[in-house]
């Protein structure tokens, strides 16, 4: 299985990554942004990807 990689320091808040794949991304109340699987299952990798690809300050990856 894959896994998110987050670079909080990055991370801007902008949520791009959340209306892209919602149920693996969430900002919180204080727009600080909360990844909602551990492990992304073969299911969920494009949504993933797709999350991490419009992030404009290249806070996400996704990995094997």
């Amino acid at each position: 299985m894959s896994h998110i990689q987050l670079d909080r320091d990055r991370c801007e808040g902008h949520g791009l990554c959340e209306d892209a794949a919602p149920e693996i991304y969430r900002l919180d109340d204080d727009c600080e942004l909360e990844l909602l699987v551990d492990e992304v299952s073969p299911e969920l990798r494009s949504k993933a990807e797709a999350g991490a690809r419009v992030c404009p300050v290249a806070a996400l990856r996704v990995v094997s």
